[in-house]
């Protein structure tokens, strides 16, 4: 079977939105190539992730990657450089998004899932979490929480600042026993890292149909299950739903528009851990919450994205 790779250049503060825009256009994988990933890893020693060729790291632009079928492939492109442009209008005067220069090449699928697939390796987060491609394998230390995940499904596989913060702030603030609330599941990374830490269950809530199979999958494939519930819908169409962990991984403006909402999911004592937030965004982000009776308990910040610790007032 005949691929298409098609490679979008953009700015570090484009490369999510971009990402968003290919993943409905494909469910082969997704990858960002970006500097200063590379750049916040090495100063970070407390995270070891090489998810690219060690003798080429990225320079200049952000690369951002999709795979898609060769038989649909001249239509989808067409339809991602209109969602582009679009992007860009939409965009303008708020997030600076490079060239937005589109390129392809054809590769056949074994060549594609090689190239996806040597760009992975374990990935360490904080003290305990290590997050492992499920075609790897890995010998747990003591204490670790390993979360193997299939990275050719979905979205978040640890690697961007914005999840690995999310993860560290779950190791801290997560109690044995918990119940975990997970928005915007993604993988269901979290939501699995949390049962993993020692959390009683986890809700795990998306509207994307790709991303609640890959979160289902995945919640089967490390053998809590049994502990997750995979929705595919609205939180907050859910009164019932409330943890003593929430957390959301979206991006400002949705978290925005859900900070009305969330706080009521949240059981008395629990933490909101947010993230998906840039620095030109997280005023706004405060202020929404602390009007919905949040207090920050501590702010972290990897490069360009921010991620919040919250409690009630």
């Amino acid at each position: 079977m005949k691929f298409i790779e098609l490679t979008v250049h953009t700015t570090t503060e484009g490369s999510e939105l971009v990402a968003d825009v290919l993943w409905q256009y494909t469910t082969y994988g997704v990858a960002v190539s970006d500097a200063n990933d590379v750049i916040a890893l090495q100063r970070d020693k407390s995270t070891y992730w090489d998810y690219i060729d060690d003798e080429a790291a990225p320079q200049g632009d952000v690369l951002v990657k999709c795979f898609l079928l060769a038989a649909g492939a001249d239509a989808d492109c067409a339809s991602i450089r209109e969602e582009l442009d679009a992007l860009r209008a939409r965009s303008a005067g708020v997030f600076e998004l490079g060239t937005l220069e589109t390129g392809r090449r054809e590769v056949e699928g074994d060549e594609w899932m090689d190239i996806w697939k040597k760009h992975f390796r374990p990935l360490h987060i904080g003290e305990r979490v290590v997050v492992c491609p499920e075609w790897i394998p890995y010998e747990a230390k003591e204490n670790e929480a390993v979360i193997l995940l299939d990275s050719n499904m979905a979205f978040g596989t640890g690697e961007h600042e914005t999840t690995a913060m999310c993860l560290e702030l779950l190791q801290k603030y997560l109690r044995e026993g918990d119940f975990a609330v997970d928005v915007g599941c993604g993988s269901g990374i979290l939501g699995i890292a949390a049962v993993k830490l020692g959390a009683k269950g986890a809700y795990l809530s998306d509207i994307d149909p790709f991303a609640v199979a890959s979160a289902s999958h995945n919640a089967a494939r490390n053998g809590v299950a049994d502990r997750c519930t995979v929705v595919r819908g609205d939180l907050l169409e859910e009164k019932s739903v409330c943890g003593q962990i929430l957390t959301a991984n979206i991006t400002a403006d949705i978290l925005c528009r859900l900070a009305p909402g969330l706080p009521a999911h949240l059981a008395a004592g629990g933490t909101l851990i947010l993230s998906g937030i840039i620095e030109s965004k997280l005023d706004q982000v405060l202020r929404a919450f602390e009007g919905a009776g949040m207090r920050l308990a501590e702010q972290m910040r990897r490069g360009e994205w921010f991620a919040l610790a919250m409690q009630r007032a």
